[in-house]
């Protein structure tokens, strides 16, 4: 798996102060999404041992709320497999740190609906995500002043209570996961 970019202090993808993994390649083609280049799998440099264990370090830091992937798509099935070892070392190093995930798969249609079944890694990958916004970006659904999320079709989701539940439970803007 190849990464795009990682930022260390990222206040515009989750509550606080977070550290964003970008990986690369996406199979949604989104229009006019903003991080375009990072569709190709080939982008970017190669994600490593080094690299997780650097995330894991600046993730522990106290001012850090947590970690949040976005893309290109985290859960297309290769990067799944590339995330798994970071999504392990930062629960078993961090475990109060909330981890977001950006996706534009559907929960329930796509990640619920087949690719649970699906892609071997799936219900692991879930178990470590706290917050998931799904859905791909809608160019003319585009709001500025919308939290955490590009497009009004969006929704922003507490993944282990929706599981737990059997239904989507949205995050409320409250709790801090």
């Amino acid at each position: 798996m190849n990464y795009a970019s990682i930022k260390r202090m990222d206040v515009a993808n989750g509550p606080g102060v977070r550290m964003s993994v970008f990986v690369s390649g996406c199979r949604h083609y989104c229009k006019n999404c903003f991080n375009q280049e990072a569709w190709d799998f080939e982008y970017g440099e190669p994600f490593t041992e080094k690299e997780i264990e650097e995330i894991v370090d600046y993730v522990k830091g106290d001012y850090i709320a947590g970690l949040t992937l976005l893309g290109g798509e985290p859960l297309e099935p290769e990067n799944q497999k590339g995330l798994l070892p970071l999504l392990r070392r930062i629960r078993e190093v961090c475990p109060k740190k909330s981890v977001w995930c950006y996706t534009g798969y559907d929960f329930e249609r796509d990640i619920l609906g087949r690719m649970i079944n699906e892609i071997e890694e799936m219900k692991e990958f879930l178990s470590y995500v706290d917050v998931l916004v799904d859905g791909e970006y809608m160019e003319e659904l585009h709001k500025p002043s919308l939290r955490f999320k590009g497009s009004s079709n969006q929704r922003i989701i507490m993944v282990q209570e929706s599981l737990q539940k059997k239904e989507v439970i949205l995050w409320d803007g409250v709790r801090q996961k």
